[in-house]
């Protein structure tokens, strides 16, 4: 029986899994969570426990350090802080977990929108002692920049405030109105203690005013599935396969894995960036034939007619095709140790395809702490989120970033050495907040066969 709209629906996220992502200031426990999840989870080994109590003994410490079942580098270790995302897997009977422990400090932001760039729901944690704080709302705003359809406010460290309902209540106020000034869809405020379990995995014993859900339970029922009526169906192409054997001797077809939405047999599509169009004649997937695939799958179509399509390509329904442009507005946050100039050359890589591209202008640098554009900063260095105008010497074909975070986002590469520059998300910062785009600036004189 074919299957419904809403079955192909339920199925383009997998119900059972969830990426989620913890940030916060220095010291405000987010390893200690992510520790008291796995163990009260029970989803930690007891090699694992007993080498954290080892080293927690020889610390000087009576208590096992659950922090350090996350912070793996001795750097981390020695300094009580993380540095590098620690990506941890987990699994309950309910659902199974991606978890990124991202760093505190203001000067690893860059690590921070790694970890989050693929999460569905970010865990911001704030010391209950020192309430929203400057690198909070920097939190806060960049799960808004990567478009992360739920936050949760942990409000760690309640045992220190005598688990006083109106420090948590001021707390959870603030910070909701920042955060949905921001765009921030769905936000979620628990009253916790790391260190002690309260409402972690378990319901308090000292917070009976709280009838809310646990971060587990929260983590378990949060919904991840999207509406297919919203995806927008999108395949870029990673292989031709023309086998040209006796058995296949006409066989074409086009490979890769689903970014977005779904395709089915009879569908008409366009190839981009050239707009020729076809129908999808057959769809084969692990080796068998099917009416219809879906994101995430990897797949192959094959089409009605013989379209020159090769690797970066990008396959669309024909009635929800991207705009393609050789100009293209993003913000982005610059990752390498070296600057971002204007009128530099790079490679941008979108999905499988990398083409040669210029940094016209650089029209402002985002100030995180009150969310004010710096303008016409010149450059752009590392941890710096701002908006970019690149000149592409092919045109591609990007969403907006607000309507997919797969085919809106991009990387900036280093020519020279293959180095990741820069992490971009194509069209408006925030939902209303975005700077005005200016007009790019003129090109450079020196661009060596650059100039687009």
């Amino acid at each position: 029986m074919p299957s419904t709209h809403t079955d192909d629906a339920t199925r383009l996220a997998d119900p059972t899994l969830l990426r989620f992502a913890t940030a916060g200031s220095v010291d405000d426990g987010k390893s200690t969570l992510v520790g008291r999840l796995l163990h009260d989870s029970k989803s930690v080994l007891t090699d694992q426990l007993e080498a954290v109590e080892r080293a927690s003994l020889s610390r000087g410490q009576e208590a096992p350090d659950l922090a350090l079942l996350t912070d793996g580098l001795r750097a981390e270790r020695e300094q009580g802080i993380t540095i590098d995302v620690a990506y941890r897997y987990f699994a309950t009977p309910r659902r199974r977990f991606i978890l990124a422990d991202t760093p505190g400090h203001v000067q690893y932001t860059r690590n921070m929108v790694t970890g989050a760039s693929t999460a569905e729901l970010a865990v911001v944690l704030v010391d209950a002692r020192n309430g929203v704080v400057e690198q909070t709302r920097r939190h806060a705003a960049v799960a808004a920049l990567l478009r992360v359809p739920h936050v949760v406010l942990a409000v760690n460290k309640m045992d220190l405030v005598e688990y006083a309902e109106p420090v948590f209540a001021a707390i959870a106020k603030e910070f909701t109105a920042y955060a949905a000034s921001l765009g921030v869809p769905e936000i979620t405020a628990i009253p916790i203690s790391a260190l002690a379990g309260d409402n972690v995995v378990e319901p308090s014993a000292h917070m009976d005013w709280y009838g809310g859900p646990t971060v587990l339970e929260h983590l378990e029922t949060v919904p991840v599935s999207h509406d297919l009526a919203t995806c927008h169906a999108r395949l870029p192409v990673q292989y031709v396969i023309r086998p040209q054997s006796a058995e296949h001797p006409d066989y074409r077809g086009y490979a890769g894995q689903i970014a977005a939405g779904a395709f089915r047999v009879g569908e008409e599509v366009t190839v981009l960036p050239s707009g020729r169009t076809s129908k999808v004649a057959g769809i084969d997937l692990l080796g068998k034939t099917v009416d219809t695939a879906w994101t995430p799958q990897s797949v192959t179509l094959l089409l009605d007619d013989d379209i020159d399509i090769s690797r970066g390509d990008l396959i669309v329904p024909s009635g929800d095709a991207p705009t393609t442009s050789q100009d293209i507005e993003a913000t982005v946050c610059h990752v390498a140790d070296q600057p971002l100039n204007v009128g530099q050359r790079v490679l941008l890589k979108h999905t499988t395809r990398t083409v040669k591209a210029i940094v016209k202008d650089i029209p402002s640098r985002l100030t995180l702490d009150d969310l004010s554009q710096h303008p016409a900063p010149g450059k752009l260095v590392a941890n710096d989120i701002g908006r970019v105008v690149v000149r592409t010497a092919e045109p591609l074909a990007l969403d907006a970033y607000a309507d997919s975070r797969r085919t809106g986002s991009f990387l900036l590469i280093d020519p020279a050495d293959g180095t990741t520059l820069t992490a971009g998300m194509a069209g408006a910062a925030f939902s209303d907040s975005a700077a005005p785009a200016e007009e790019p600036a003129a090109p450079a004189d020196d661009d060596q066969g650059w100039d687009f």
